[in-house]
């Protein structure tokens, strides 16, 4: 039986969406504790800066650019991790989108498929490739995804995002269900309202920022770093018997 550790020395981790904010924390978590760790993003050059602090600090972090929502760009990443590494450990479907604030009925098609392109088909085909990998190690791996507490009880002016969110909790649901028997986790993490860019025009209305926190028992919102302890246990050896699993790290919001 595997140890009850939080070491991830020897294994390797793809991060996406990891150039800021959550994906950043993780990244840096992850590396922490000894991971060799991926980080893509669309843009090469926001994920540089990240990779070398991580590096400088002592940790191991390549960073490669990657659009999850991109069929070829996931085929690239995927090629690339197991020409340099040889294996994958870790997949963390960080990477999200939400081009429309406001009310449902206003939501265009655009708009629509791009949230569905990046926040559904990515996580799906990403989990796809990971557990092709991991399934054919003798340890299997870890995929752990980040949705939210939108996917649970959807935010007001956030309509389609809190479908995709809902979508991604039923997705590691599936495929924690398919893959046990490969010794394949999938979890995921739902934070609630978290300090970063992506959450930014909720943190700045003292409206939205006031509805948030009265219905917080914590009466705050989040720091990136406090979403990055729940992705470590999920893909340790601690959570060895831990699929299936939707944790909520959100002060108490949906108690």
């Amino acid at each position: 039986m595997p140890e009850a550790t939080f070491d991830l020395t020897g294994k390797v981790a793809i991060v996406t969406g990891g150039s800021r904010g959550i994906g950043e924390a993780i990244a840096r978590a992850l590396a922490a504790n000894g991971a060799q760790v991926v980080i893509c993003s669309r843009k090469l050059e926001g994920l540089e800066p990240v990779a070398a602090s991580i590096n400088e600090s002592g940790g191991k972090c390549v960073a490669i650019a990657c659009h999850t929502g991109k069929m070829e760009m996931i085929d690239a990443l995927f090629a690339e991790v197991k020409e340099r590494f040889g294996r994958l450990d870790i997949l963390v479907n960080n990477a999200a989108t939400n081009p429309h604030f406001g009310p449902v009925i206003s939501v265009d098609e655009a708009a629509y498929d791009k949230t569905f392109e990046v926040n559904v088909k990515g996580i799906f085909f990403l989990s796809q490739k990971a557990a092709i990998m991991m399934a054919a190690q003798e340890e299997g791996g870890s995929i752990i995804n980040i949705a939210s507490i939108n996917g649970i009880s959807p935010a007001p002016m956030q309509g389609v995002y809190s479908i995709t969110k809902g979508a991604v909790i039923h997705m590691t649901k599936t495929f924690a269900k398919e893959l046990g028997a490969a010794k394949v986790r999938v979890n995921a993490v739902c934070p609630g309202l978290v300090e970063t860019k992506f959450a930014q025009v909720l943190i700045d209305s003292p409206e939205m920022h006031q509805w948030f926190v009265d219905r917080t028992p914590m009466a705050r919102h989040a720091q990136p770093e406090e979403i990055a302890g729940a992705v470590v246990y999920l893909a340790s050896d601690a959570a060895s018997y831990t699929t299936g699993a939707v944790i909520t790290v959100d002060g108490g919001n949906t108690c």
